[in-house]
């Protein structure tokens, strides 16, 4: 499942783009992909690491380094 152009166009905007080509779009589309990716498998060991199998938020927060 890939993020909608869209949802990425919108984020880019509200970060300050003015202006943003298509072809930014989708390579910015390709590496969001790439890193939700990344961190649901990292977010998964976690669990999996907690005895668990559900994925928690708490998962979430600790693979991307926040509190």
């Amino acid at each position: 499942m890939t993020i909608p152009l869209a949802a990425i166009e919108r984020i880019s905007r509200k970060a300050g783009a003015t202006r943003i080509s298509a072809k930014a779009i989708k390579e910015l589309q390709k590496a969001l992909d790439d890193i939700a990716f990344h961190l649901a498998v990292d977010a998964g060991q976690a669990a999996r690491h907690a005895k668990r199998k559900t994925i928690l938020a708490q998962d979430v927060r600790l693979v991307a380094g926040k509190k």
